[in-house]
């Protein structure tokens, strides 16, 4: 069971929707059945590994992208 993000047409409410199976969503707040299907991003929670830590800056430059990401290495 999914679950899809939304923007009703007529309404212009943005609203989560779990979806069951050939189910079709309606707007909480004005029950429209015209939605936008929107973009979003996956997210997974759980697991047992620690999170690693974010590279430093480049030690040359400062370039935040961590060290050998800029051009003067």
């Amino acid at each position: 069971m999914p679950i899809y993000e939304y923007v009703c047409r007529g309404c212009e409410h943005a609203f989560e929707a779990l979806v069951y199976g050939s189910e079709r969503p309606r707007c909480p707040e004005c029950e429209g059945e015209e939605l936008e299907k929107q973009l979003s991003a996956f997210a997974a929670h759980g697991g047992t590994r620690p999170e690693l830590p974010a590279p430093g800056a480049c030690g040359t430059c400062g370039d935040p992208r961590g060290p050998g990401a800029c051009s003067m290495n």
